[in-house]
């Protein structure tokens, strides 16, 4: 497809991908998560002064650093009008694949660098093989994304289990740990620093590339992407490599910070990465969202928990929280999208 059709089809899409100038009202809409945010984080200090104490909002900006990764996952997802319920397993597998490959490769007396490098190669690889395996059932076949990424969920879980015997997987070298979680670039805590850099790199993909502009055309429209010539079985098939790649690095960041490959690092993940991503203000009509509203919707969630945490609120009633949060999102999308008509 040329740059010419691509602009064309660029322009019929731009009213809600967000690529576009938007109207006052849209700025309007935009306000509304900051302010929530500090009023949030105000409320829960007003419970807890813990809240807003040095060491716990260096927490806050640790975890919420994983979220978002896992949140922009789920984002290039949605923007197709998809999702990945399997991103959490896919997390708890990588975790024990990296470990697992770690401890092989220590055992078979590679020096330290050779075993990063190899359990690196195995989590990113495993990655790859769960995006490529959702992208070739949902584009190529044409299997329900609910569907395909259930299966898969299964399939993750039972692979991490099976290899890890349910128990965590030792052997994780220091240095890994260190490079991941411990060390620092510029004084910047390394999840963070990483984090800053992937979503960079990812946001100027979504709005300079090809690709990225292809992912908003196909959310919007998908029918009148393909007339106008996008390959778009292709370029779903790499958007869930994407999103699983995305996953992979936040499985490894997360298994450097425990010290041990888990099976059962995932949990909720795929729940509150996709609350993240529509709280930010990503579409699941697809065709709008990005980098931005990923890192703005991890952040609520994050000091959400974190306050609900502090102030003793029972796990069981937080999961209730977190769906009826991911409910409202998807509501206050659709008032959105009814008051932009």
């Amino acid at each position: 497809m040329s740059d010419v059709e691509l602009s064309v089809a660029a322009k019929d899409a731009s009213k809600d991908t967000g690529l576009a100038k938007r109207p006052p009202a849209r700025w309007l809409w935009r306000a509304m998560l900051p302010i929530a945010l500090v009023i949030l984080l105000l409320g829960f200090a007003a419970v807890d002064g813990r809240v807003l104490s040095p060491a716990n909002l260096l927490n806050i900006a640790q975890q919420t650093s994983y979220l978002a990764l896992f949140a922009m996952a789920q984002t290039v997802v949605i923007l197709t009008r998809g999702f990945d319920l399997a991103l959490g397993p896919t997390v708890s597998m990588v975790s024990v694949g990296t470990a697992l490959a770690m401890a092989g490769a220590t055992a078979s007396g590679h020096d330290t660098m050779a075993v990063l490098l190899t359990g690196l190669a195995a989590g990113f690889s495993l990655g790859i093989a769960c995006g490529l395996f959702n992208g070739v059932v949902i584009a190529l076949l044409g299997v329900n994304p609910f569907v395909a990424t259930l299966g898969s969920y299964n399939i993750a879980i039972g692979v991490a289990t099976t290899l890890s015997a349910g128990r965590p997987v030792q052997g994780v070298p220091s240095l890994f740990s260190q490079m991941f979680y411990g060390g620092n670039v510029l004084g910047v805590p390394a999840a963070i620093a990483i984090t800053i850099a992937v979503g960079l790199v990812l946001h100027l993909t979504l709005v300079r590339t090809v690709f990225g502009r292809s992912l908003y055309i196909i959310g919007t429209n998908p029918r009148a992407a393909a007339v106008a010539g996008l390959p778009v079985k292709r370029i779903l098939t790499l958007t869930y490599v994407l999103c699983s790649v995305l996953a992979a690095l936040g499985a490894i960041m997360m298994t450097a910070r425990t010290g041990s490959g888990e099976p059962n690092l995932g949990g909720s993940l795929s729940l509150q990465a996709i609350a993240g991503a529509v709280v930010g203000g990503t579409s699941l009509a697809g065709g709008r969202g990005g980098v931005g509203t990923a890192v703005l919707g991890a952040l609520f969630v994050t000091i959400l928990s974190n306050g609900m945490n502090l102030t003793r609120i029972d796990g069981y009633v937080q999961m209730v929280v977190l769906g009826a949060i991911v409910i409202i999102g998807v509501l206050l999308d659709r008032l959105r999208q009814e008051r932009s008509q």
